[in-house]
């Protein structure tokens, strides 16, 4: 094993965990080498919350909350954040809406109050309201034309079909269109509240003054229109090959997507596939399939592959750009390639080298306040416990090729792939 030393590492030692009567979970880890201060969570509302006529509203949702509340205009808030040099933000995913926000320490209560103000009393004033939709309307329109966007969706629509998963986030031009002012306030109220919130507070500040400032200003808050969630459901299983092309005219790129379902965040499987996933199409030059398909054969302008996780399920992806005439050839080449992969598995080399990758890339992924928050989120919001880093190398280590090809074995399937390409029309292709 390496020889590093982990102990500046976020640890059960040094992660200060409180739950707030209201039911927000507060973590804190102290950095008094840097005078910032950073803040980074999450709240249990999503964009699979969203009614089928709108989706897209829990993104909507999630930007408007810093257009303008009860006690302060968009541009007062803004100004606030600019003149201390601060930044801040939100945005929606499929199972909760994040914030973020960076300041100095003595800037720490701004961007608790300014969270507080934006969670607790959004207006979605009508003018900025309809500056935000334009926008997001105008995003969706350039999407439709983007071949990577297009390729990226109808592989989730196809793979996860009905399921929260399947479906953008962003939602479909169509969708967005049916969103109204009074739609952000009713999901506002209905699913934004402190029940499951998560604050993660890193910096140049002690735990407990940093606890004690969040309950000060979001200890009171309380949402009695709040509903809990549903659980989110299980993902339908399909075993069947799909191969989809999507026309788009004006285009001289395909880009394409193909794999299989992946693991779950939460899974014992998770980093053994991870390890596969770097050795199949990260490391280096990509790995195996950026060797096959890039350098080797010369079909692709990239390609590489990627490990989705979330916490009921996954995506094993494969990707590439590529002239149309080679697109064929191309997915021939990484059926292949996937398919030696599962059947011989790697190398000695090729783990040793994926392994020294992960355990000395983890120390400079946690050089910074923000890699510290997001490190500790991680860990909590998927109960990883708060030793997960120390532990990292010995659980990285104690793979074998064994376990990298049955991992590899149970998820990738060369024959029942789902398959699609998106860009300029491809003769036979079905659509």
């Amino acid at each position: 094993m390496m020889e590093i030393n982990w102990k500046h590492l976020p640890g059960e030692d040094t992660i200060n965990r409180t739950v707030l009567p209201n039911g927000i979970t507060v973590l804190c880890s102290e950095n008094f080498n840097s005078p910032s201060v950073v803040i980074s969570g999450y709240l249990q509302t999503g964009s699979q919350l969203d009614p089928p006529n709108k989706y897209g509203l829990a993104l909507f949702t999630s930007y408007g909350l810093m257009n303008g509340t009860i006690n302060r205009r968009f541009q007062r808030i803004y100004s606030d954040l600019e003149s201390a040099g601060a930044s801040f933000g939100f945005g929606a995913s499929v199972q909760t809406t994040g914030f973020g926000g960076r300041a100095l320490v003595e800037d720490l209560d701004l961007l608790l109050n300014t969270l507080s103000d934006c969670l607790q009393w959004p207006v979605f004033p009508p003018r900025q309201f309809r500056r935000l939709k334009a926008q997001f309307l105008t995003g969706l329109q350039m999407r439709q034309q983007d071949t990577a966007d297009q390729a990226s969706m109808k592989f989730d629509e196809i793979l996860f079909k009905d399921h929260p998963y399947g479906i953008p986030e962003d939602g479909y031009f169509e969708t967005v269109l049916n969103i109204t002012r009074n739609d952000l306030s009713r999901f506002h109220k209905q699913t934004y509240s402190p029940h499951g919130m998560v604050i993660c507070i890193v910096g140049a500040i002690h735990a407990a003054q940093a606890t004690e400032l969040v309950y000060k200003i979001l200890g009171g808050w309380k949402n009695p229109e709040y509903v809990n969630p549903p659980e989110i459901p299980s993902i339908p299983v399909i075993t069947e090959p799909v191969r989809v092309h999507l026309p788009i005219p004006g285009k001289v790129q395909v880009d394409l997507i193909m794999g299989n379902y992946g693991p779950s965040r939460t899974s014992e499987d998770f980093l053994a596939a991870s390890l596969a996933n770097n050795i199949l199409g990260q490391f280096g030059m990509m790995g195996r399939i950026g060797s096959a398909v890039r350098e080797k054969s010369g079909l692709a302008y990239h390609a590489s592959t990627s490990l989705n996780a979330w916490t009921q399920g996954g995506s094993w992806e494969i990707s590439a750009g590529l002239h149309p005439n080679n697109v064929e050839k191309a997915i021939s080449i990484i059926k292949q390639e996937v398919s030696s992969f599962v059947n011989s598995g790697v190398t000695e080399e090729e783990l040793a080298d994926a392994k020294a990758n992960y355990i000395g890339w983890l120390p400079l992924s946690v050089e910074s306040n923000n890699g510290v928050a997001s490190a500790i989120i991680k860990m909590e919001r998927f109960q990883l416990g708060f030793n997960y880093l120390r532990e990292y190398p010995q659980r990285i280590e104690r793979f074998s090729q064994q376990d990298i090809q049955q991992v590899a074995k149970k998820y990738l399937d060369p024959e029942s792939m789902v398959i699609i390409s998106a860009g300029p029309p491809l003769t036979g292709e079905s659509s």
